[in-house]
């Protein structure tokens, strides 16, 4: 079978052995590299309380031959929301439309999922609290009764028509629960929590993708990516990509603790899992507002960055290391946040150490 030559830039034909490699098709592409999320509950990693509950409720709707109850999934992202709702998906066997809060803008978007769904189906609502509140009130009569009221006509004309669906399962997933409204919270029969994975989770996730993206990757390696990755499988698995692009183009594509770290550090993201973004935030506020308190809106001028970033990116990871509090004052770095960088944090001055006549020790 003859082959078309390559031309090259310079219009001579490439030789045989020079040429590039053939890209992968599509669908082989996607099962090394778009596979990595858990296919049955058994594989999932971490959330083990979350799992152990789910895994109850799939058995009670096997043997009543029932579909699943409504949950909801809320936590940051990143935690295995999503992946939760395709695990359950795989685990029935049963057809799965995935939709998000922000494309329902009207009751109408919400129809064709409602009346193309079967008998045990699962829709998963992706950002289900920005549903506006007309379209929260219309699936109510949904999840409960499995029925759409539909009206036609208007003013006096108008009348109601009640379409029943078949039975099916809601799964909504939120990063703010406290938004969605307490009917539509309350209609879930299933609230679970998703917690942050500690370092071994996140480890055992990090050897396991290794292996389904053909990478080499020794145990400490893995252990070091899981330090630096938050808590967050999203982020573990996006340094390991990257990680497993700098060994092929740095070194033999073997992943090796040394590595990893190099690489990580060409990303500029330190061993306690800060990045830039993260130490020029504490380095302004210890810096320019001596430790703080001082507000959020000052801060992002100061750094030129929008508060929305610093309020939902920057500071839920240093809140949550214990380097910066929220007083009604303001953002404050507190030891933890003073020892990462380098500084000494400020002596606090005793009241034992002030001058008995001192006029405000006299106030009390």
């Amino acid at each position: 079978m003859s082959r078309e030559p390559i031309i090259t830039d310079h219009g001579r034909t490439a030789p045989e052995e020079n040429r590039p490699a053939a890209p992968l098709p599509m669908p082989v592409r996607d099962q090394l590299e778009e596979r990595l999320r858990p296919q049955k509950l058994s594989e999932v990693i971490g959330q083990r309380t979350v799992a152990d509950r789910l895994s109850i409720a799939l058995q009670a709707a096997r043997l009543r031959n029932e579909p699943l109850p409504h949950i909801l999934f809320d936590g940051p992202p990143g935690l295995g929301k999503t992946t939760f709702a395709t695990v359950l998906h795989n685990e029935l066997g049963v057809e799965l439309a995935i939709t998000s809060g922000a494309a329902l803008d009207k009751k109408g978007d919400l129809l064709p999922y409602l009346t193309n769904a079967v008998e045990g189906s699962i829709l998963f609502i992706d950002e289900i609290h920005r549903m506006p509140r007309t379209v929260e009130e219309f699936i109510y009569p949904v999840m409960e009764d499995f029925r759409v009221d539909i009206v036609i006509g208007e003013g006096m004309a108008a009348r109601t028509i009640n379409l029943p669906v078949k039975r099916f399962t809601i799964i909504g997933a939120t990063t703010r629960s406290g938004m969605l409204s307490a009917p539509l919270r309350d209609r879930f029969h299933m609230h679970e929590h998703l917690e942050f994975y500690d370092v071994d989770d996140l480890a055992r996730i990090v050897l396991i993708n290794a292996g389904k993206l053909k990478t080499t990757i020794d145990d400490d390696a893995a252990w070091e990516l899981a330090r630096r990755s938050r808590g967050t499988p999203r982020l573990a698995n996006a340094r390991l990509r990257w990680v497993r692009d700098y060994a092929l183009a740095r070194a033999n594509g073997d992943v090796t603790l040394s590595i990893a770290r190099d690489a990580l550090d060409m990303q500029e993201i330190d061993p306690e899992g800060l990045d830039k973004q993260d130490r020029r935030y504490l380095d302004t506020l210890i810096r320019v507002f001596q430790g703080g308190p001082t507000g959020v809106e000052a801060m992002a001028a100061t750094m030129h960055v929008a508060v929305d970033t610093l309020e939902e990116e920057v500071e839920p990871f240093l809140l949550r290391r214990e380097m910066i509090i929220r007083t009604p004052r303001g953002r404050k770095v507190i030891e933890a946040g003073y020892r990462h960088m380098g500084v000494a944090p400020p002596v606090l001055e005793s009241p034992l150490d002030l001058p008995i006549f001192d006029p405000s020790r006299r106030r009390f």
